[in-house]
């Protein structure tokens, strides 16, 4: 597996999370604090997150089914960026995990 399909899907997991903290906290000023401005806040954040989950979802899959990952973890790999500050968590544990697999799979350098 090439480093870049690790790269991208942890990439998009941050983007992803972040843009859903963001959502959160801005549906949050919206419902429970009434805020000014909350309401456009929420729509574009929202928009944004949409867009951008799919986007992640191609790439977790992608991922997924180069590491030959089973259904069950494929699934919550897919959903974490659903769940407020589960994409950091399992972002992290997904890359401790096969980072070595990436270190293993890359050809040796000579030295000189």
């Amino acid at each position: 597996m090439k480093k870049s399909v690790l790269t991208r899907y942890r990439v998009m997991a941050y983007v992803t999370g972040v843009l859903l903290v963001l959502l959160t906290l801005g549906v949050i000023a919206k419902y429970v604090l009434d805020m000014d401005g909350a309401a456009d806040f929420t729509r574009v954040v929202g928009i944004a997150h949409g867009w951008l989950y799919v986007v992640y979802l191609v790439f977790a899959f992608d991922l997924g089914s180069k590491a030959k990952w089973p259904v069950g973890k494929q699934l919550w790999v897919l959903l974490a960026g659903t769940i407020p500050t589960a994409a950091f968590f399992v972002e992290r544990r997904i890359s401790r995990e096969l980072e070595s697999r990436v270190a293993d799979d890359a050809p040796a350098v000579a030295e000189a």
